[in-house]
């Protein structure tokens, strides 16, 4: 208990008896005991308010993206633009061919 020995605990309540008296110990005890019962009590409300913000996910910035993970997906965009503007062409150049036959 607090690295204290019995002897120590001894010493100590004797001086509190000399410097308290014998008529008011058992009150400041008691007020103490009270005293540190509010203190542990809000101890532990203040645990679980820190808590409960560390494991609300709202509050917590969201994870930034790698710059490899941005190139990548600029490079797919790149590609997925390049083969919807190249099957483009191919359905156009397709369709004039079709015009150009019944034309003929």
């Amino acid at each position: 208990m607090f690295g204290f020995g019995m002897s120590e605990l001894i010493l100590i309540m004797v001086i509190a008896l000399i410097v308290i008296g014998p008529k008011k110990l058992p009150e400041v005890a008691k007020a103490l005991g009270k005293g540190y019962a509010e203190f542990k009590k809000a101890l532990n409300e203040f645990k679980e308010a820190v808590n409960v913000d560390l494991n609300d996910t709202s509050t917590q910035p969201k994870k930034k993206e790698s710059l490899t993970e941005i190139y990548q997906s600029k490079w797919e965009e790149a590609i997925l633009e390049e083969e919807e503007t190249s099957s483009t062409n191919e359905t156009s150049s397709a369709e004039e061919k079709n015009d150009d036959t019944k034309n003929s």
